[in-house]
């Protein structure tokens, strides 16, 4: 087993880290929520890396004037 799976099997993340602590309650079961979150962690380290057109078009995106009011 690899390190990431080794570390989503002890319920860390797909990084090797631990889950974050201050992640939100989804679940009111604490083991149903670390398993959604171990989900997450899995499909985000499967996600390839943006490109550098993508990094801008969402940074783009939240710096909008509009987008801020709105919010």
């Amino acid at each position: 087993m690899s390190t990431a799976t080794n570390a989503l099997a002890a319920g860390g993340s797909a990084s090797g880290r631990q889950a974050r602590a201050d992640r939100p309650v989804r679940f009111e079961d604490p083991e149903r929520n670390a398993a959604y979150w171990r989900r997450i962690d899995r499909i985000v380290a499967a996600a390839p890396p943006l490109s550098d057109e993508q990094r801008a078009i969402i940074r783009t995106a939240f710096t909008q004037p509009e987008a801020r009011r709105a919010a």
